[in-house]
């Protein structure tokens, strides 16, 4: 996933740590995408994913907590 360019969905983003053997579930979907932001931000760090790939991922990460808040805000 070189340059981020294709690191566009939540399935681009699960695939991507699924590359790294991380498969990450709990039920609470909040929850799960700050576990993924972890995760991500871990194999940063370890020098393990590129710069444009992380950020990529954190983008669609956010977008997805956003749209997760606001469903949940229209519900109450």
């Amino acid at each position: 996933m070189k340059n981020g360019t294709s690191i566009r969905t939540m399935a681009d983003v699960q695939a991507l740590l699924k590359r790294f053997g991380a498969v990450l579930y709990t039920g609470d979907r909040l929850g799960d995408l700050h576990l993924m932001e972890e995760e991500l931000a871990e194999l940063h760090q370890l020098g393990l994913l590129e710069t444009d790939s992380w950020l990529a991922a954190r983008l669609v990460i956010q977008q997805e907590k956003r749209r997760v808040s606001s469903e949940s805000d229209s519900i109450r």
